[in-house]
């Protein structure tokens, strides 16, 4: 079997997918734009060959690349980066070398958007939240915000996390968003009051669930990127029922086969007509890659298991021979922010938490902007445990 990963060292853990591609007896064939010379060692030793283009946005080249493996090692099977920024890349080189494993170019839409998502969702039988599509006439938007009510959420249709999303509280904020309106579509919505859960894990190729797990984030990782806050989320042990049952539907509705996922939802804590009661349900996006950052490794702590190898399995046999019933725990990410004056210094976290840190990490700083500077992320037993350490990590002085 023949693997082309697109940019394989991007997040630095990354290299752990292309391990366990090898180990599993896999031809991974390495395509990007970085200096050989500047690859870790230890993504070195899974790569069958490497290819550097100059860039990667350059069609033309990667079509050389691919054509240079393909004429050496034969037809390509599987071509994957699990990174948001390169999965249209990576649907256009499967249509037009008509590789099977994966969505093409033409599925791709469905799920780039946040607009095109709505209808899946709602195939999928997941409230979603009301919204608007922005153009340059304000009058539009104020007759939207008049039947929803204030807040509302404007963000780019297509893009990444919660850069350059804001919340817009009163008139005054909608005429300064409108008089510098970005030169790219952006999607309003009303606002949801919830918590964000998040269904991760891996699909096979009917679209059922291989592995799931799940993850708490705070209500609003758009605050944290607006305000440059510091960050905590976690792992939890168990995926609730209602969880799970909304994320499988959500799964066949995209028809996301083979597939590491990340599918985001709100979890209402406050009631909101049309949608739903305290408690319930309701659709936010989906990320049709790897959850961001080191939350794969989260997932690993949590769940005693190693998911690189699960998805590697899922590539090479079409499911998982990893045992899925060991011990959880709650895996416990908090990121501190640079500037800010906290509680405790780094020696007291470790003086308390040093046998329970299992990351300790400085992010990097393509990644700090929602993810915070300095992470330590620890494997805790209980909820309680969970809520201390991250006031102990984060506790303001």
């Amino acid at each position: 079997m023949n693997f082309v990963f697109i940019s394989p060292h991007f997040p630095k853990s990354y290299w752990n997918f292309c391990d366990r591609l090898k180990k599993n007896g896999v031809n991974v064939l390495g395509l990007a734009d970085t200096p050989y010379d500047a690859l870790p060692w230890e993504l070195k030793n899974c790569l069958t060959e490497y290819y550097k283009v100059d860039n990667l946005e350059n069609y033309d080249e990667v079509i050389r690349a691919i054509g240079y493996f393909t004429h050496k090692y034969g037809k390509i099977d599987w071509v994957e980066s699990n990174n948001e920024y390169w999965l249209e890349l990576d649907a256009k080189i499967r249509t037009d070398f008509n590789i099977t494993t994966g969505m093409k170019a033409e599925e791709i839409g469905s799920f780039k958007s946040k607009s095109a998502m709505k209808s899946s969702y709602k195939k999928a039988n997941i409230p979603v939240a009301r919204h608007h599509m922005v153009n340059a006439n304000r009058e539009e938007g104020l007759a939207f915000i008049a039947e929803v009510g204030y807040p509302v959420i404007v963000k780019p249709d297509i893009g990444v996390g919660a850069a350059k999303t804001y919340k817009l509280k009163c008139e005054e904020d909608v005429h300064a968003f409108y008089n510098e309106l970005p030169n790219i579509q952006y999607i309003m919505e009303e606002f949801i009051e919830g918590t964000i859960v998040s269904f991760d894990g891996i699909s096979g190729n009917d679209a059922e669930v291989i592995f799931a797990t799940s993850n708490e984030f705070p209500p609003s990782i758009m605050d944290i990127v607006n305000t440059n806050d510091h960050l905590a989320y976690h792992t939890v042990k168990e995926v609730s029922p209602v969880l799970r049952d909304c994320g499988e539907r959500v799964l066949k509705a995209f028809n996301a086969r083979n597939r590491f996922f990340h599918l985001e939802f709100f979890r209402l804590t406050k009631a909101k007509k049309g949608l739903g009661e305290v408690g319930d349900i309701v659709a936010l996006e989906v990320n049709m890659r790897a959850p961001g950052g080191y939350t794969p490794d989260m997932i690993n702590y949590a769940n005693s298991v190693d998911v690189y190898q699960i998805w590697a399995d899922m590539v090479a046999f079409g499911k998982t021979y990893v045992d899925l019933n060991k011990q959880h725990y709650f895996a416990a990410y908090c990121a501190r922010r640079d500037g800010k004056n906290y509680r405790h210094s780094e020696e007291e976290i470790w003086a308390k938490y040093g046998d329970r840190i299992v990351m300790r990490e400085r992010m990097p700083e393509i990644l700090s902007g929602a993810m915070g500077n300095e992470m330590y992320t620890a494997k805790l037993d209980t909820e309680e445990e969970l809520w201390e350490y991250n006031d102990f990590v984060l506790g303001l002085a």
